[in-house]
């Protein structure tokens, strides 16, 4: 697939099969992270793949009772584990970083066939108590990963004039 075809029609899904996702596509996910660029080339960052029934659950639980979470075959979990580098522009870099390869993996899911839901509603220490993460690593965002079980409408967007500006701020 196309990255343009993948942007246009990839989708939050929050229902899923209850069929396991093959190992090598779980790896072509985790790929698509690892090859992801980052500030300084750091790669900061660990993913926490999650298949237990009872921890996938407390996930859920821990992400504000949302209960499709558990649903998927599988959770992940993108952790930054170093947090102090910012950037000249003064953003912690781990956050972006972190996220880019998130926003990798959801892609090339999508690519596979496979659903997934930028989760950022969640209890962080309530997550870190689960998978036993330690104190100075940081949960960036979570996502199921599966089958989607039906077709998912898209979503309404603003057009290009609405957010975009050419030369200053207006």
């Amino acid at each position: 697939m196309e990255v343009s075809i993948a942007l246009q029609q990839r989708r939050s899904v929050r229902s899923y099969e209850e069929k396991p996702v093959e190992e090598q596509k779980l790896v072509k996910v985790l790929e698509a992270g690892r090859l992801s660029p980052s500030v300084t080339n750091r790669q900061e960052w660990k993913f926490l793949v999650v298949k237990s029934d009872e921890k996938r659950k407390k996930l859920a639980e821990a992400a504000c009772g949302q209960s499709f979470i558990s649903e998927a075959p599988v959770i992940l979990v993108a952790c930054a584990t170093e947090t102090r580098a910012i950037m000249p522009c003064g953003l912690p870099a781990h956050i972006v970083d972190v996220s880019i390869a998130f926003a990798y993996m959801i892609l090339q899911a999508w690519d596979l066939g496979l659903g997934t839901c930028w989760i950022g509603a969640f209890q962080e220490e309530e997550v870190k108590r689960i998978l036993s993460i330690p104190e100075d690593i940081r949960v960036v965002a979570m996502s199921p990963l599966g089958y989607p079980t039906h077709g998912i409408p898209p979503r309404p967007r603003k057009s290009l004039a609405e957010i975009v500006c050419f030369e200053e701020y207006s």
